[in-house]
């Protein structure tokens, strides 16, 4: 059998969920010689893609910004996808993302489409999609042979959004691959609550930050990190300074290592999201033995099971409860740390490749 993958997600993304999952199961096939697989990129600057063996791209102007260079990059990928389509060499086609591109030539070969959650959807006013991506997902969706959900919870919302037949719907999870032996040797507060991630849209940012108000104003040595999601904006500032945090809080930009070290020395990882289409952060938190606060809606609690302390995250009250509960009794932390490890043991970019390959299979 023989795979063809698209640039998209590797034009879009330096660092991102999204590219991470394409990568480790390209690289699981790789290795394990699964299957030949082919990828349409000639130029990416992702991170994770960067030294892969599979992958003969090169580099586009790293290290420069300059007005429409991403344009310019998915144009080249995109002629490049186009010519090797044409060529009809392969089996089942898997485009990373939502451009329709393809369907204009497309000989009726199958296609799987990953839907990773439905956000625009539900939420279309904290929606960064635009009306077109919205719109291309759905074409998609309609077209594609099978569909990959990476949460039950995914799946029952494309069901509420798409006429379409369940059976054609695989839920397949995701999986951890940050390493906790890889760690940086930094300068941190003895004690802070890790937030990671965009800090926009249904992140839940506010509420936080109110519930955090609420402990750190009768327990100044607590911090909070904010790791990842770009520098504050100045409504950010603002908000923080209202709620008398802002002396306690640092901004933090990622890599693999540093992230590592944010979940191995924070006193507790707080994910306040509305939605997720899976949560990876949670795996992640539980791979470095670090205690995990959840919202208990949508994917969050199919991935953290009984590992988590969760809250209803429109609820300061409740979020600011969960929170001390951890924070303070060592006991908990500790329970939900075992928690972790046994819960994280239920996933594995094998099983998730292996699983995504029989779906492959089913369709030749």
């Amino acid at each position: 059998m023989r795979l063809l993958y698209d640039y998209q997600i590797f034009s879009r993304q330096v660092y991102g969920g999204i590219s991470r999952y394409f990568f480790e199961l390209m690289n699981y096939f790789y290795d394990n010689g699964t299957c030949e697989f082919f990828l349409s990129l000639k130029y990416s600057n992702n991170e994770y893609i960067q030294n892969a063996s599979f992958s003969p791209h090169k580099s586009f102007f790293p290290g420069f910004s300059f007005p429409g260079k991403r344009t310019f990059m998915d144009k080249i990928n995109q002629w490049n996808s186009q010519n090797l389509i044409k060529k009809s060499f392969f089996d089942v086609f898997h485009p990373t993302y939502f451009n329709t591109y393809f369907l204009r030539s497309w000989d009726q070969k199958p296609f799987v489409l990953t839907i990773y959650d439905m956000i625009s959807e539900l939420y279309p006013s904290n929606s960064k999609e635009s009306t077109n991506t919205i719109n291309n997902k759905k074409i998609l969706a309609e077209n594609a042979s099978k569909i990959i959900a990476i949460s039950h919870n995914t799946k029952i919302d494309i069901l509420k959004f798409y006429d379409i037949d369940e059976s054609k719907i695989e839920v397949i999870h995701l999986a951890n691959s940050l390493n906790p032996k890889n760690i940086e040797n930094n300068s941190l507060p003895e004690r802070f609550v890790l937030f990671v991630g965009t800090r926009d849209g249904c992140k839940n940012f506010n509420r936080f930050v109110e519930a955090m108000n609420g402990i750190m104003q009768s327990d100044n040595g607590v911090y909070i990190i904010f790791a990842g999601g770009g520098k504050f904006s100045p409504l950010e500032h603002e908000f923080l300074k209202k709620n008398n945090v802002e002396k306690n809080c640092l901004n933090f930009q990622l890599s693999d290592t540093m992230l590592a070290s944010l979940y191995k020395n924070a006193e507790l990882f707080v994910f306040p999201s509305l939605y997720e289409g899976f949560g990876l952060p949670t795996l992640e938190a539980f791979s470095c033995g670090c205690p995990v606060a959840l919202s208990e809606r949508s994917s969050l609690p199919e991935v953290g099971g009984n590992a988590a302390c969760y809250f209803n995250p429109e609820d300061t009250n409740s979020m600011r409860d969960a929170i001390e509960k951890i924070l303070y009794d060592q006991s908990i932390r500790e329970k939900l740390v075992n928690r972790g490890y046994r819960q994280l043991a239920k996933f594995s970019w094998e099983k998730t490749a292996e699983d995504t390959f029989k779906v492959y299979s089913s369709l030749v």
